[in-house]
């Protein structure tokens, strides 16, 4: 069983910054590819950002491109999300998930993640 827990949330003003974390537990996070999804209120689940399972390679919605970034420290368990200039528009509940192939680049689709964490909120005032 692996667990994904997820932090850094919080509130900020339009144009500031925030940075996710999200701590997995286990042996071998180092093999699966990890991505970032959010849902605000009333929407579907959308795709953020996914890094594959050696951080060699990284995906982005357009939505996003040129404003977050995506790494991973493997040594850590851990994968990031750097936020900048951030958008009302971004507020929503930001989740964690692991990619359920092992050695994959990642994925745009949530069915192809396993393991979810809780989500953390992120709300930008205008």
């Amino acid at each position: 069983q692996v667990q994904l827990v997820e932090s850094g949330g919080g509130l900020v003003q339009a144009g500031g910054s925030l940075r996710l974390s999200c701590a997995a537990s286990g042996r071998t996070f180092s093999r699966y590819a990890m991505g970032w999804f959010r849902q605000a209120p009333g929407k579907e689940r959308e795709f953020v950002a996914s890094i594959s399972w050696s951080g060699g390679s990284t995906s982005y919605a357009d939505s996003v491109k040129g404003r977050f970034t995506i790494s991973r420290d493997n040594a850590k368990n851990t994968v990031y999300l750097q936020m900048n200039s951030l958008k009302p528009e971004d507020t929503a509940v930001y989740y964690c998930a692991r990619e359920r192939r092992p050695f994959f680049s990642g994925s745009y689709y949530p069915y192809e993640y396993d393991y979810w964490g809780q989500g953390t909120q992120v709300t930008v005032s205008s």
